[in-house]
């Protein structure tokens, strides 16, 4: 199965300015849109989750990149001219299959936030905490290995942070617990830098560090991520230029309350949210 490329379709706009398409499987990847606001505030971006199939943590690789190509060419259509895959487990699982899918220029959030954490770490023992599948696809230890092959690299799969961060449950004791039964282990192992390897964790980057202690670096994939983008956009010739890009919404399922949680802390300013269809899901009513 591959998706659409906008290169084989009649385009509206110049290539420059036509959106950058980022998708996750929720909502957690506007960590990776804020993160894009603050570094390319010209560029429009289109934005997809797919709440209707959330999470994508447990699946297979066959199923994620099926959804993968599926949301993928929803973007296409969307004349995205650069794809971001702003969900760790379909960087880890699908993004190959993607990119040699579809022409369309694309990044994840892996290679960026292996780059910054060996850049970051002194000591060479890094932390990865992700989903049960990210974790599972060892993508984070083959990509931080083949920037540093000595490097030490625990990882950890912490399931209960997605729904603690999508229930809102940011600053309560139970969350506290939480990442205390969770990273104590990583702590105790001599880590010096943490990657925070799901969009969806970023959220509770200030439990988190409060817990480990100043003497540990956290790396956020979205910043990174997004600093990757910057530079394929400049290699391409696909900068945007002119005033602040727009930013438009899409889900594949009605929006929980999570959305405003989410809107509110990062201040990205969203309207009305668009409905997509996708194979196999019935379209919102």
């Amino acid at each position: 199965m591959s998706a659409p490329d906008p290169a084989m379709e009649p385009s509206p706009t110049a290539p420059a300015s036509r959106p950058i398409g980022v998708f996750d499987s929720g909502v957690g990847g506007l960590t990776v849109v804020a993160a894009l606001r603050e570094l390319l505030p010209g560029e429009s971006i289109f934005y997809l989750g797919d709440t209707a199939r959330v999470p994508y943590g447990g699946k297979s690789r066959a199923t994620i990149e099926r959804y993968t190509l599926e949301i993928a060419g929803l973007l296409l259509a969307e004349h995205a001219k650069a794809l971001v895959v702003a969900c760790n487990t379909a960087t880890a699982l699908a993004l190959p299959r993607l990119q040699e899918s579809v022409r369309t220029p694309s990044v994840g959030v892996i290679g960026p936030g292996a780059q910054a954490a060996v850049e970051a770490t002194k000591c060479g023992r890094i932390g990865v905490i992700g989903t049960r599948a990210t974790i599972a696809s060892r993508a984070y230890e083959r990509a931080l290995q083949a920037l540093a092959p000595t490097v030490e690299v625990h990882a950890l799969a912490c399931p209960l942070f997605v729904p603690l961060v999508e229930e809102g449950w940011l600053e309560d004791p139970v969350t506290d617990a939480v990442i205390e039964r969770y990273l104590t282990p990583l702590r105790d192992a001599g880590i010096d830098t943490l990657v925070l390897g799901c969009t969806h964790y970023p959220f509770l980057h200030e439990r988190i560090a409060r817990f480990l202690g100043p003497e540990i670096a956290i790396v956020d994939s979205a910043r990174n991520c997004a600093v990757a983008l910057k530079d394929l956009l400049e290699r391409e010739g696909l900068v945007a230029g002119g005033s602040a890009g727009r930013l438009e919404v899409a889900l594949t399922d009605p929006p929980g309350a999570f959305l405003g949680v989410a809107n509110a802390r990062l201040g990205l300013g969203i309207g009305q949210v668009q409905e997509r269809a996708v194979q196999g899901v019935q379209r919102m009513s």
